[in-house]
């Protein structure tokens, strides 16, 4: 099962996921989230993965997606709260990070988007 909150601030939506990311719950966050960046042209997003609990391939395939669809809108996309060791293991070994910027809180994703 997968949970998604989203807030936008100051053209930056900020979206936290909890539960797991893996193929059987990909679609809702394509549905709410990605159908979103698309439609709405939205640039700047911060993923907050801090209450996820698993992750697999699919989902990190759907992140970068996001990743991509931000960068295409001249924007950028962060993750944060990488902090279970399943879910981080699995972020750092698909390279993932190697894309998107990392920060320890959604504070800190803010700040940087400010500068």
């Amino acid at each position: 099962m997968l949970e998604i909150n989203m807030e936008c601030r100051k053209g930056i939506l900020f979206v936290r996921l909890e539960g797991e990311l893996i193929k059987d719950t990909v679609n809702k966050l394509n549905k709410e989230v990605t159908e979103l960046v698309k439609e709405a042209g939205i640039r700047n997003i911060v993923f907050n993965v801090e209450h996820l609990i698993s992750i697999d391939m699919k989902g990190i395939s759907t992140l970068f997606y996001n990743y991509e669809l931000c960068r295409n809108n001249k924007g950028k996309s962060m993750l944060c709260g990488v902090e279970k060791t399943i879910v981080k293991q699995k972020i750092i070994n698909s390279r993932l990070l190697k894309y998107m910027n990392e920060t320890n809180d959604e504070l800190s994703a803010f700040h940087i988007f400010e500068t």
